[in-house]
């Protein structure tokens, strides 16, 4: 199965997730074809086993990282986030764009993806949780269309969390994973200075950006 694997990330890398083929892999390990569906029945299970692996090795790093850091540091627990979720893209950019890019024709994520798709997600929200609840703000009328665009999110992951916490959440994953897009499908090309030094400062200052917007700073 990990030759499997293997095999199907290099192919990933070469040729894209629309082009998967599970007999190709079945050449590629040595075996006949019809031994290799006792292991991927389909084109569609070996994609969900890619899914579920990119998502739950992103999430190891990414906790291993926040838990390095003092549990009273909202802020630097943040930041240790966005860090690692930054390096393992530019380390496993294929991987990253079957999880994070153009949705592969004729794929539907089924709900197995769901748990290690809401890892970091968990790790954020635990992070705003922690967080100086009381420089929450005015708060959100429940009524608010934006209240109610966060009502998914509340009964799940967010439970516990205001509307408004949960809105400024969203904005700081969605601006994490526009960032490390950006970078990682190379879209800073000609922007933003090639150096990998100004880059991960760059994305530092962007990250604080986002970590001020959600209170984590003692002020």
């Amino acid at each position: 199965m990990r030759a499997v694997l293997d095999s199907a990330r290099r192919h990933l890398a070469t040729s894209g997730a629309e082009s998967l083929s599970v007999r190709a892999l079945a050449r590629d390990v040595g075996i006949v074809s019809s031994a290799i569906y006792r292991y991927v029945p389909s084109r569609d299970a070996l994609l969900t086993l890619l899914v579920i692996g990119a998502y739950d090795d992103l999430g190891g790093a990414a906790e291993k990282a926040e838990w390095a850091v003092t549990r009273d540091d909202g802020a630097g627990r943040f930041l240790a986030v966005c860090e690692a979720v930054r390096t393992w893209a530019l380390e496993h950019p294929h991987e990253y764009a079957l999880i994070f890019g153009t949705p592969v024709p004729g794929y539907a994520a089924p709900q197995e993806t769901i748990g290690p798709a809401g890892r970091i997600p968990s790790l954020l929200l635990g992070i705003l949780r922690d967080g100086p609840r009381s420089r929450s703000g005015g708060g959100l009328d429940s009524g608010s269309t934006a209240a109610k665009a966060v009502e998914p999110l509340r009964d799940g992951l967010g439970s516990g969390l205001a509307p408004e916490e949960l809105a400024r959440g969203l904005n700081a994953w969605t601006g994490l994973l526009g960032a490390v897009s950006m970078e990682t499908f190379g879209h800073l090309t000609g922007v933003v200075a090639q150096s990998p030094r100004v880059r991960k400062a760059f994305f530092a200052e962007q990250m604080l950006a986002l970590a001020g917007g959600l209170d984590l700073f003692d002020l």
